[in-house]
């Protein structure tokens, strides 16, 4: 018998099925009222699969929104593939539950956040809003706080 009961990745794996859940019944009806999808996900986990031009934009983390137009969401035990819409250009992304680091409906103000160790480590460091520098190109940088209740 183990020692003790690991609470977090039991915690970790309810809230993936959760997701798993939640995509499967937008995969077969559709997204409901105003409900609507940011995925954040780490892109250097095993498993992601995406376009080059995009993992070169994005060789980290990329937030991903599930809104008025998508295709082909496939969910499986291990993740979710779905095409979405990037400049009027069709992409097909493959995304494990074990990369995904935030799930949030900003519609009803429903969020998920995994963490893992690094966050921890991450605390001392600089916030990213304060680096002078913006990232580059044409993509839309959408910041989560502008949906949380005041």
């Amino acid at each position: 018998m183990a020692k003790s009961i690991d609470y977090g990745n039991l915690m970790h794996r309810a809230m993936r099925g959760l997701i798993q859940t939640v995509l499967k019944d937008v995969g077969a009806n559709g997204l409901p009222g105003a409900h609507h999808f940011f995925i954040t996900f780490d892109t250097t986990i095993h498993g992601v699969v995406m376009a080059d031009w995009l993992r070169s934009r994005y060789p980290g983390e990329m937030t991903i929104v599930v809104q008025h137009w998508f295709e082909d969401l496939i969910v499986t035990d291990e993740g979710f593939e779905i095409t979405l819409n990037f400049g009027n250009q069709p992409e097909h992304l493959v995304i494990p539950f074990d990369s995904v680091r935030t799930f949030v409906d900003p519609s009803v103000e429903f969020g998920l956040r995994f963490e893992t160790h690094e966050d921890d480590e991450d605390e001392d460091e600089d916030d990213p809003e304060d680096d002078p520098t913006p990232p580059q190109g044409d993509a839309e940088i959408v910041r989560l706080d502008k949906f949380r209740k005041q």
